[in-house]
């Protein structure tokens, strides 16, 4: 599964990064595939894993802030892998085509 997913501490400020690049820690230190950008976060392997993973990010922004707002999308599709970087291949394939 591929699961973007993002999650803000709230009651702490304007400033949020500290807590974001706590939770981004968390992800890059799993191991699994993952990608970073400025309103999601991305990663890819089997279910529980990858929910531990956001529970462990989530927890982390918990850590600084009172409350927390998490935003998770997923695509399901079991026995896909490298699908993080397959699809974005993709699209580009065809944007080559002009």
């Amino acid at each position: 599964m591929i699961a973007a997913f993002s999650v803000s501490p709230l009651g702490t400020g304007e400033d949020v990064g500290r807590a974001v690049a706590e939770a981004v820690r968390i992800v890059r230190a799993s191991g699994l595939p993952n990608e970073t950008n400025a309103m999601f976060t991305t990663l890819e392997g089997e279910w529980d894993e990858v929910m531990a993973v956001i529970k462990q990010a989530t927890e982390a922004v918990l850590a600084a802030a009172p409350r927390a707002s998490l935003v998770i999308k997923a695509d399901i599709r079991p026995g896909v892998t490298d699908a993080i970087t397959a699809k974005v291949a993709s699209v580009e394939r065809y944007l080559a085509e002009g």
